[in-house]
This record gives structure tokens, C-alpha cells and sequence, in this order.
């Protein structure tokens, strides 16, 4: 390694804003932390889980009037082919040919 090109290896205090304060090595003096293992739902088991069924409804409910709109066009064209069906066969027992 070449001499006066790395920083300075120091004890240095970590704190978290849980108010946690731990103590290792690292190149600055003091460290400033949001989170840590202590407090972070990972590491403590109080996580909360992600609403995935949520998700799953939102994407049927997005999905379902799309499927809904097929479904009605569907049905309306089922009732005028069965309408147009019953009109050809009444024209064939209609006329006696």
C-alpha cells in the first residue's frame, strides 16, 4: 500500500434516530443513521406485510370492467344472432315453398 493516500481508520459512533448509539470503526468520526438492525421491521420481526391482495383486487377490479364490457357485448351479440336466427326460421315456416 502506498503511504498517505488512504484516510484515517478511527473508532467512530453510529447513531440512529431510534436513538441507538453503536460503535465500530470507519473513516469519519460520527455517523448518522434513519434505520438500524435494531429497529429495522427486517431484523426485529414487527414487519409489516405488503398488502399483495390488495394489489390482486385492484388489478381485477382495473381489469373486471374491461371483462364486464366484453362480457355485455357478448351477450348482446349472442341475443341478436338467436334473434336473427329465430327471424330466418320464421321466414322458412312462413313461406311454403
Amino acid at each position: 500500500m502506498k503511504t498517505g493516500i488512504h484516510p484515517e481508520y478511527t473508532p467512530t459512533k453510529i447513531t440512529c434516530a431510534c436513538g441507538r448509539v453503536t460503535e465500530t470503526f470507519a473513516t469519519v468520526e460520527e455517523l448518522h443513521v434513519e434505520i438500524c438492525s435494531h429497529c429495522h421491521p427486517f431484523f426485529t420481526g414487527r414487519q409489516k406485510l405488503v398488502d399483495t391482495a390488495g394489489r390482486v383486487e385492484r388489478f381485477r377490479r382495473k381489469y373486471s370492467a374491461a371483462t364486464a364490457e366484453a362480457e355485455v357485448e357478448e351477450s348482446v351479440a349472442t341475443e341478436q344472432a338467436e334473434e336473427e336466427a329465430e327471424a330466418a326460421s320464421e321466414e322458412e315456416t312462413a313461406s311454403p315453398e
